[in-house]
């Protein structure tokens, strides 16, 4: 069987099955073939997977590899991109709002196909649809473009050409193709389907495909590896690795025997790929709207049936209930929610935030608890080894050299210390070390053990027995090292080591915790019985050699930006797998309280109520793995809060996907960075703290403008109850109400591009629907009673009190109600007062005072006539102004008493 052809769609399944069920029968059959085509693998020798592929164990040519992904195409998997342009313009038009001004249309047309309402309509529609398709179809492409900053690659061996040696190259995940052989280390992505040529200690995250949270191990194979006993499930094979897993620890390599639709994970892809769970974002916006349209579906009847019993022109009636309801819907709310969105991630862009996931903006604004690790947070990850002691505190050039050779010879994920060792030394070093020793095996690092080691041959030096020497070190944390600890080195003596003496020695590595230094324990042993392999196991009897003493400082901005998102009423906790005292005495050299430091170990013993006691009180923790940092997420978020969790390691990936909101890094593993919602180019609480006032503007544009909807389109459909009990014609027609809401929503349009006060910004936002009930009925009536006072203005003083002279009348009310309208815009988008604590932005300004205009021009219009309007006396403009002085001051009255009386306003 050859894997070298293009991909053949699967076999569909026979007619006459609904389109589901079609589906689901054709996913079941791509998923048992491509495990069956990988079970079979799994059985039988490596030899028979790299033939499957025509590959070797050196690698592919960089010739053979660029055929390869022009036969198979991209290493990419059905995932949430962004649909063709023709369904989002459809999709654009799918939100509640706009299916029933769809439907009043058609309403009115049906009763007069003429009537210029439809046009109207039409237009609401038009403009609500088109604007929102173009918003998401731009953030769309923005938001690709912002992911394209941050690429996942992996390690693959290709060679020059047939005849050369294989070198090991960083190439982006998509363009990795079958016959590849891919290098794994700890934090890695598995990036296809892998038969695994050797490995060694491998674990394995595969709780994307079968549901376990705990790593799987692999089995350890050094030579040729013939196979294992066939299973049916391709996730249970302990020789292979599949995509959408990701190496915890240990090492590996791999023949990719599989890449994109065609792994077992891709073979899934049109099941796993469907709609997120709803955010608190999206589940407010659905909130608030079937609010709004349930109380519409309880005013307009009653306007209708209060104008049909009162003038007894039931046709007349239903076409003023149509723009009623008209009035009382938001249809541009999807339009502005999507445009705040999209302005947010392109404004956060700038500031170097790249948002994965447009909806966690809202999230990262409502976010008020912020766990973060302490390296390269709070301090400059810029680790330098700063002494080397031996088990004195004594500096000591030995523990050095053992040190060196633990991290030059170690193959997996060096991290900063090892590198910090390695510049110690300098590269003239390595000529030298790697003439006097060769590796012999390493046992890699993993976050359970905290150590890893590495076992050596003394070059030209053998044992009692003739055999070559072997000397085991091992380098580590201090108190797992010491565990395995029987002796210690104390000047060149091999001395028992005692309780008292271990009493000493870690003493000594505490002092230097608590000066700020982060210590690992370096310890030896000599190989009595020399081997090819070592294992765990062998990790025993060791001789402490010393400690590496390093120094990673504060950050000089770190006090300033903890000081702001203080500011921001956002608690910061520090979850760290670090040792407790450093984390404690970095944590106050920022300015953090660090009270009592808890230990992961601790919190296992815990029960979730009281974990979520200890959660709210405590604000460092240490040592704590990555289950421990998932508990403590969910228990914060089980208090309330919206929490936001910023890692960059593998250790961080359950917590990222727990968070509200998971933030990560460019320069994190691939795993924290697939698992994160957010994506910081700097690895800065300032550049978090920008990212969170935008979040929150986000958030406060959008409630802007449904507040200001929902008040006033309250407040008119209650000034029209009024004016239909007691006027003997129609307050408004039916087209000028169509009219006023359409200038109307133009003007909203700009309220994505608003300005939020600085007091606003400073707490965690949260959707409150019934605060926005709360809102629309003490607001909504305020600008009722001016609408009265209006309606008694054309009545008494410019005796519009007939049928014949209904169109003064009509013309007065619609000028006011709709400079009423606008001018809430900026009594309601701040809670200072407008125009003299706080002005609106320039786009905001522009379009009321164009909406203003246009108010007061219409009835002076060619359009007058056809809409129903007369030109207004001179006489009415005096009153007019009165009227809008009044009203806002009596809004802004109202707004201070609201303020005091429930403690907020936005």
């Amino acid at each position: 069987m050859t894997m070298l052809t293009p991909r053949t769609p699967a076999k569909l399944a026979p007619p006459g099955r609904t389109r589901r069920e079609r589906k689901a029968a054709e996913l079941e059959s791509r998923t048992r073939l491509a495990g069956e085509r990988l079970t079979a693998l799994s059985a039988r020798p490596d030899v028979h997977a790299l033939q499957s592929v025509d590959a070797s164990r050196h690698g592919l040519t960089h010739t053979e590899a660029a055929l390869r992904l022009e036969l198979h195409g991209p290493n990419v998997v059905a995932q949430q991109r962004a649909p063709h342009w023709f369904v989002q313009l459809a999709k654009a038009y799918g939100n509640p709002f706009i299916g029933v001004l769809v439907i009043l249309a058609a309403v009115m047309y049906w009763q007069d196909p003429g009537d210029p309402g439809v046009v109207i309509l039409s237009v609401m529609v038009g403009i609500s649809g088109l604007l929102r398709f173009w918003q998401e179809y731009r953030s769309g492409r923005a938001a690709d473009a912002l992911k394209q900053l941050v690429t996942t690659t992996c390690a693959v061996q290709r060679r020059s050409g047939s005849g050369s040696g294989p070198t090991t190259f960083e190439v982006p995940m998509d363009q990795v193709v079958p016959g590849d052989v891919v290098k794994l280390a700890a934090g890695d992505l598995i990036p296809a389907d892998l038969r695994l040529i050797t490995s060694k200690d491998l674990m394995v995250g595969q709780a994307a495909l079968c549901g376990e949270s705990l790593p799987v191990a692999k089995a350890d194979t050094r030579a040729r590896d013939l196979g294992q006993q066939e299973t049916t499930d391709p996730v249970e094979a302990d020789n292979l690795c599949l995509m959408g897993t990701s190496v915890t620890s240990g090492t590996a390599t791999g023949v990719v025997v599989a890449t994109g639709a065609d792994t077992y994970f891709g073979s899934m892809a049109g099941s796993l790929v469907g709609e997120r769970p709803q955010t608190n974002f999206d589940d407010g916006v659905r909130k608030v709207s079937f609010l709004l349209i349930r109380f519409m579906l309880v005013m307009v009847p009653v306007v209708f049936m209060v104008n049909g019993l009162t003038k007894g022109d039931w046709n007349e009636a239903f076409l003023f209930g149509i723009a009623v309801a008209v009035g009382l819907t938001p249809e541009m709310l999807p339009m502005v929610v999507s445009a705040n969105l999209a302005r947010g991630a392109v404004a956060m862009s700038q500031r170097k935030v790249v948002v994965k996931r447009l909806n966690a903006i809202q999230n990262l604004g409502a976010m008020d608890v912020l766990c973060t690790d302490k390296t390269g947070t709070l301090t400059e990850d810029r680790i330098v080894l700063d002494r080397y002691l031996d088990v004195h505190g004594d500096a000591d050039d030995e523990v050095l050299e053992y040190g060196y050779l633990n991290s030059h010879f170690q193959t997996g994920l060096k991290n900063l210390m090892d590198q910090a060792v390695i510049d110690r030394v300098g590269e003239a070093e390595e000529v030298v070390v790697d003439a006097r020793f060769s590796m012999v095996d390493e046992i890699p690092f993993d976050f359970a053990r905290r150590r890893m080691s590495v076992v050596l041959n003394r070059n030209g030096i053998s044992g009692d027995l003739g055999r070559p020497e072997h000397i085991m070190i091992t380098k580590g944390a201090v108190e797992e090292v010491l565990d395995l600890c029987t002796h210690m080195a104390d000047r060149g003596e091999r001395v028992e080591l005692t309780e008292r003496l271990r009493r000493h020695v870690t003493r000594i590595a505490e002092d230097d915790n608590r000066g700020g230094l982060r210590v690992l324990a370096v310890a030896t042993r000599t190989i009595a019985a020399p081997r090819d392999t070592y294992t765990v196991a062998d990790e025993d009897g060791l001789t402490l050699v010393g400690f590496l003493a390093f120094l990673d400082p504060p950050k000089a901005d770190a006090a300033r930006a903890l000081h702001g998102l203080a500011d921001k009423g956002i608690a910061v906790k520090v979850v760290t797998g670090d040792n407790d005292l450093v984390a404690a005495r970095v944590c106050a050299d920022v300015g953090i309280d660090v009270g009592q430091v808890v230990l992961g170990s601790e919190i296992d013993a815990l029960d979730e109520p009281a974990l979520r006691a200890l959660a709210a009180r405590t604000t460092v923790f240490a040592k704590a793995n990555p289950v421990q940092k998932a508990r403590i997420v969910r228990a914060l978020q089980a208090d309330g809060h919206t929490v936001g969790f910023l890692g960059d390691g593998i250790n961080d990936a359950a917590a990222l996907r727990d968070a509200d909101v998971g933030i990560s890094v460019d320069t994190a593993v691939d795993i924290a960075k697939e698992s994160a919602d957010i994506i910081l180019l700097e690895k800065d609480l300032t550049v978090l703290e920008q990212g969170v006032v935008q979040g929150r503007t986000t958030f406060g544009n959008t409630i802007k403008y449904i507040k200001m909807t929902a008040s006033s389109n309250f407040g008119n459909v209650f000034s029209v109850l009024v004016a239909s009990a007691f006027i003997p014609f129609q307050p408004m027609l039916a087209i000028m109400l169509l009219v006023q809401n359409l200038v109307y929503d133009i003007a909203q349009l700009a309220t994505p591009w608003d300005r939020m006060d600085e007091e606003y910004l400073r707490k965690p936002r949260n959707w409150d629907a019934k605060g926005i009930f709360r809102f629309m009925v003490t607001i909504g009536p305020v600008s009722s009673l001016f609408d009265i006072s209006m309606f008694l203005i054309m009545w008494n003083v410019f005796a519009a009190d007939s049928e014949a002279s209904q169109s003064l009348f009509q013309s007065g009310w619609f000028v006011e109600g709709l400079l009423s309208q606008t001018l809430i815009v900026h009594m309601i988008r701040t809670r200072k007062i407008p125009f003299i604590q706080s002005r609106a932005s320039w786009p905001v300004m522009v379009m009321t005072m164009l909406a203003v205009l246009t108010g007061l021009y219409l009835p002076f219009s060619p359009l007058a006539g056809p809409l129903g309007f007369v030109a207004l006396p001179a006489s009415y403009f005096p009153w007019l102004i009165g009227v809008l002085l009044a009203y806002c001051t009596l809004t802004q009255l109202v707004k201070t008493w609201y303020i005091r009386r429930f403690n907020t306003w936005l």
